[in-house]
């Protein structure tokens, strides 16, 4: 395959951005096209549940690089406009706009969206977490005061929580599992998370289901399966998120929760790849199919994939990857390094509550799949630990290096 003369990036994204900085840093002199569904410049997302709600950072600062930057790399930016449709026979991109952007390599990393409740009225008051706009209307509603009822206690849902306390908000969180992040942590973990924000003023609803909403032009208050009712100002809806492919349906692309990958991040179609939260890869680190929701994968993969697309088929790398994420609440650091999966083991190594330690290692059929950890010193002990992780050692060899 020869060099292409046209990169196409679909998606404004973190994985898009590092993406076309990769190809530029490569020497790429070609024509790249970026397209965006939103009209900002490529910006950070892990600030809008943290800084952006509680007013510490204007939108300026979350930007991944000034746009002039994007100039001077020569890059053609399409920004708020959806992308629609793709026709991989006359390989072009159709937009919202009903113009069509041809290319002769194309990436995708249009990530993902919020999941909604079902049977959700029109209400004002009713929220995700996604966007910059996003955010923003939800730091508009906290700063008039509000009540706040968030739905879901997963990483997002957690965050945006601590968020309102911190500004000092009458915060209840309703979560349908036994314990905050038990979806990707477990119970154990999830416990030593509803510690901490019990201890900051949260009340938890746990095993709890939502039924409805009150309310006429805007929510008043969320009910439960159990009858009660959570009266509320705002409500934030954080259930996790779903790639973003409809776009892609029809076009003979593979999908299947996410754009399908090979371990080189191309897909079915040649000339095609794809990045991000939207892209499920195959992982060797794991020998299975993935789909990684993480900073740290995108840019990996925004960057593997440009590497790749200049490379071409014979020579492209597979990518190999140990995810790793973190989530900021209060004053602690949630660190999760691994693949964590619902019915590990889970073997506690550290818990220092008052002085807000914790360290945790995971394991599958006596294997070590994951390490979590928060608080002074955890980092170095997860580091230490990281080796183990890249070979699945034994759980008992992180247990005597411990």
């Amino acid at each position: 395959m020869a060099v292409p003369q046209h990169i196409v990036i679909v998606g404004a994204s973190l994985a898009g951005h590092r993406a076309l900085t990769e190809l530029r840093r490569r020497g790429f002199d070609g024509r790249i096209t970026l397209i965006g569904a939103e009209k900002h410049y490529p910006y950070d997302r892990p600030p809008l549940s943290k800084q952006i709600l509680q007013g510490a950072w204007e939108p300026v600062r979350t930007l991944l690089d000034d746009p002039d930057h994007y100039a001077g790399l020569g890059i053609e930016m399409l920004l708020g406009k959806r992308a629609t449709g793709l026709d991989t026979t006359t390989r072009a991109v159709e937009l919202d706009d009903g113009t069509r952007v041809p290319f002769d390599a194309l990436l995708i990393a249009t990530g993902a969206s919020p999941r909604t409740l079902p049977n959700t009225p029109p209400l004002a008051g009713l929220h995700t977490l996604r966007t910059m706009d996003d955010a923003i209307a939800i730091r508009r509603a906290f700063e008039a005061g509000a009540r706040v009822c968030v739905i879901g206690a997963g990483f997002i849902g957690a965050e945006v929580a601590a968020s309102a306390r911190q500004l000092g908000l009458e915060v209840t969180v309703v979560e349908a599992l036994e314990q905050p992040l038990a979806r990707v942590l477990g119970p154990t973990i999830g416990a030593a998370v509803a510690r901490i924000h019990r201890e900051h003023g949260v009340d938890l609803r746990l095993n709890a289901r939502v039924t409805g909403f009150e309310g006429s032009e805007r929510v008043e208050a969320v009910t439960l399966a159990d009858g009660s009712k959570i009266p509320a100002d705002v409500v934030i809806v954080g259930i996790g998120v779903q790639p973003n492919t409809a776009w892609l349906e029809g076009s003979g692309l593979a999908l299947d929760d996410g754009v399908l990958c090979d371990a080189t991040l191309a897909t079915n179609v040649p000339g095609i790849w794809a990045a991000g939260d939207v892209a499920r890869w195959y992982n060797p680190q794991y020998g299975r199919h993935m789909r990684a929701e993480h900073w740290t994968s995108a840019v990996e993969q925004g960057m593997a994939a440009a590497a790749n697309i200049l490379a071409g088929p014979g020579a492209a790398q597979p990518h190999s990857s140990i995810p790793y994420v973190w989530s900021d609440q209060y004053d602690v650091s949630i660190q999760v390094n691994g693949d964590p999966q619902a019915g590990d083991d889970v073997h506690v190594l550290h818990d220092e509550p008052d002085a807000r330690k914790f360290l945790a290692a995971y394991s599958h059929e006596g294997k070590l799949t994951a390490i979590v950890g928060w608080g002074t010193g955890m980092r170095r002990r997860m580091a230490q630990l990281h080796p183990l992780l890249e070979r699945h050692a034994p759980i008992a060899a992180a247990l005597t290096a411990h």
